[in-house]
């Protein structure tokens, strides 16, 4: 759960102030993870959004391309030479349409 503004600024302001953060955590009633984030950021007091910190990196076109010319690699080959995840290999051929038959190597549309 998100803590407001007001309630990290008096907590951080306690701690640097002098007092322990295990007792800052337990008079805030927050926790101890927290306090160390909060004073590990340049601005304490700006929250930050959940969620995909960074663009997606996989590039679908590529991907085409590379099943066209090597057909009989597998999901894991491909996920180290475009440097991403089983799965985003996984999930990117299956929203492309795209199935790999394990028997022969030949790639079909769904």
């Amino acid at each position: 759960m998100r803590c407001s503004i007001d309630l990290r600024k008096r907590v951080i302001d306690f701690v640097r102030g002098g007092g322990s953060k295990a007792e800052a955590a337990r008079r805030f009633q927050v926790g101890r993870a927290s306090i160390y984030r909060w004073l590990s950021q340049d601005d304490a007091l700006c929250y930050e959004r959940p969620g995909p910190r960074r663009s997606h990196k996989l590039d679908w076109e590529a991907l085409r391309v590379h099943v066209e010319d090597k057909a009989a690699l597998t999901y894991k080959e491909r996920a180290r030479h475009f440097g991403v995840s089983y799965y985003c290999i996984w999930h990117a051929m299956h929203k492309m349409g795209l199935t790999r038959k394990k028997n022969d190597g030949v790639h079909a549309a769904l």
